[in-house]
């Protein structure tokens, strides 16, 4: 069996400080190991599975995981890798958020033995007084060799000064609890160093870090992220997970078996000399597999097949009832596969709505039972009103 240090090697970007993390790994010392999860939307995605399984592995050789959800720092929002300033959440946005974080750990982490922290235990009772100490342990100039300060001022783009405030509190989490090693994405990196110093500052040992590659989404160009539309969900169901995850580019392949399938290093060499199709299958099933259950992943695989390779519609079909079957733009919109009349009239025109298999025109007449389908995954049994 692999090291941990090794393991982390293979996975991470960067590590910072590596020679000092590899010794206290041999001597057997048991680590704090963090990381920040803000919550500025609702659910989790695949994307993460990249530090989450990371935070396994530590947890796995019994180092203790502090997660720390961002209920105070997700107020101001990260401003790594953004052009310009993200918009201000509410207190009430950012609970229902944390809440589902909560539940989405349990994917992939024992909850049981982890420690669970909101930032606002410490940032949200700091003073006036205790903030400008803070803010004396660093200058403005370190905070504005951020690539993303740094361009958007080359732009003339303005950076809000609240924003100026985030790299402080991140970093003052480390401080609070005590952290050996703090893990991100490489979009983190500035973060993570200037946690370094600010332990430092406040006469801590400065915790090590390591960096992980972000992972593209479906689209193949763009980090995965739910604003962007590109992203798998840790939640949706199995059938999403599975059809999103056979549209990714051939070229993601190895990077989503290397960081997120949860297939074993000895065993990823096998599937990435499948051809594209067969890697792809793998994937799909094993992420599926974790996230819903073998017999989920089982059932979704069945479906896709059926659906893509012979052509046929999908065993399990939810039911909707639709008040005039005349009108299947409505119909369209009443069993929730388009948002709007807009869309669904565009969907129609584009192709992309078929009556049992077959495309259908604006023209068309529904028939209690008939299996509505809109795009290539979505899919409603119609009942009559």
């Amino acid at each position: 069996m692999t090291g941990l240090f090794d393991r982390l090697r293979g996975r991470a970007v960067e590590i910072h400080v590596e020679d000092h993390l590899r010794a206290r790994l041999a001597k057997g010392d048991k680590l704090r190991v963090k990381l920040g999860l803000d919550p500025t939307a609702p659910d989790l995605h695949v994307g993460h599975l990249v530090v989450l399984d990371t935070l396994k592995l530590f947890q796995d050789e019994g180092h203790t995981v502090v997660v720390i959800i961002g209920d105070y720092t997700g107020l101001i929002g990260d401003p790594s890798g953004r052009s310009e300033t993200r918009p201000m959440l509410t207190e009430e946005q950012i609970a229902a958020n944390a809440e589902t974080y909560f539940k989405q750990l349990d994917l992939v982490l024992d909850r049981s033995r982890i420690e669970v922290r909101r930032n606002s235990e410490w940032l949200a009772t700091m003073t006036a007084a205790d903030i400008l100490r803070l803010l004396a342990k660093a200058t403005l100039q370190q905070v504005l060799q951020r690539e993303d300060f740094a361009n958007r001022i080359k732009e003339g783009t303005a950076i809000g000064a609240h924003e100026i405030l985030y790299p402080f509190n991140q970093a003052y989490d480390s401080v609070a609890i005590k952290a050996d090693v703090e893990i991100g994405g490489t979009d983190q990196l500035f973060n993570l160093l200037f946690g370094r110093e600010i332990q430092k500052a406040y006469g801590q040992e400065p915790q090590d870090i390591a960096v992980f590659p972000l992972l593209e989404g479906t689209d193949g160009v763009l980090k995965m992220g739910k604003s962007l539309g590109n992203y798998i969900g840790l939640t949706e169901p199995p059938a999403e997970i599975y059809g999103k995850t056979m549209s990714i580019p051939d070229r993601l392949i190895e990077k989503y078996v290397r960081l997120v399938s949860g297939v074993e290093p000895d065993a990823q060499a096998a599937v990435l000399a499948m051809k594209p199709r067969d890697a792809k299958a793998v994937l799909a099933r094993r992420l599926v597999e974790r996230l819903h259950g073998a017999e989920a992943a089982a059932r979704a695989e069945g479906d896709f097949n059926r659906m893509f390779r012979n052509r046929e519609i999908p065993d399990d079909i939810p039911e909707r009832t639709v008040s005039d079957p005349k009108d299947l733009v409505s119909a369209l919109v009443e069993t929730g596969l388009a948002p709007t009349r807009g869309d669904a009239k565009r969907l129609v025109e584009q192709g992309g709505v078929r009556i049992h298999g077959e495309k259908a025109g604006t023209d068309a007449t529904l028939r209690d039972g008939d299996v509505l389908q809109a795009g290539k995954r979505s899919f409603v049994r119609v009942r009559l009103g």
